[in-house]
């Protein structure tokens, strides 16, 4: 299997030492922690350096923005200096770079996806704009900012995008394998991005779902290896 065609996989919302572990025995490639403070999983940034010492190497703590000032931004990468970043709001191309020191510091980029399909979003222009960013994130257009865990279309995704792309929005066990059948032949490499879909609660997670999620993936990458899937150029 080569390396895009194994999917990385990201869970998202973490708040308790438990969570982190479990994330860490399932085989995931990251973990996230919510640096909005309106949201039901927010940790400060003290919190999340302190939940990221439990990380082993190789394995990536992603924190996540919403439209936070610059400096709020690299103070919170200061205390967990291994991390990349997630912008999330309503950052431009500007505020993306500002915030890494010119992109020093590797960051993901949100595309909020409508939900009714019928508005349009023009995915290759937004890669394109962001064409610094390490990877677009896809996830749900709703009210207020995060998937809130909806699903959106995943066939109304253009049929190539030259660049890295993590699927995220709605996400669960049961159909994390087919959205990376659909998504994946469209990108360079694919990753997920989970949180509501492997909780308990808000903000706490389930070690049992966090496995199962895993599993499924897995399990598409298994049949992706087996139908040759193109890898569209980088």
């Amino acid at each position: 299997m080569t390396h895009a065609e194994r999917t990385r996989i990201k869970i998202c919302g973490l708040t308790r030492e438990q969570d982190v572990d479990a994330a860490v025995q399932a085989g995931a490639d990251a973990v996230g922690f919510v640096m909005y403070e309106r949201s039901p999983r927010y940790v400060s940034a003290a919190r999340a350096a302190q939940l990221a010492r439990r990380l082993p190497p190789f394995v990536t703590p992603v924190l996540l923005f919403v439209n936070a000032p610059a400096s709020v931004v690299r103070g919170a990468c200061a205390a967990v200096g291994q991390a990349i970043v997630q912008f999330h709001g309503d950052e431009t191309p500007g505020d993306c770079l500002d915030a890494t020191d010119g992109g020093a510091r590797a960051y993901l980029r949100a595309a909020r996806i409508p939900l009714d399909g019928a508005t349009p979003f023009d995915l290759v222009k937004f890669a394109a704009d962001y064409s610094n960013a390490q990877a677009i994130l896809l996830d749900a257009h709703v009210e207020g900012y995060g998937g809130g865990g909806k699903t959106f279309n995943w066939s109304l995704l253009p049929p190539s995008v030259n660049c890295h792309l993590v699927l995220s929005g709605g996400l669960t066990p049961a159909n994390v394998t087919d959205g990376i059948l659909q998504v994946r032949p469209r990108c360079t490499s694919l990753a997920v991005d989970v949180s509501s879909g492997v909780e308990e609660a808000k903000g706490i997670k389930d070690a049992r779902r966090i496995h199962q999620f895993v599993a499924a993936v897995r399990a598409a990458d298994s049949q992706l290896a087996g139908h040759h899937v193109p890898v569209q150029p980088a």
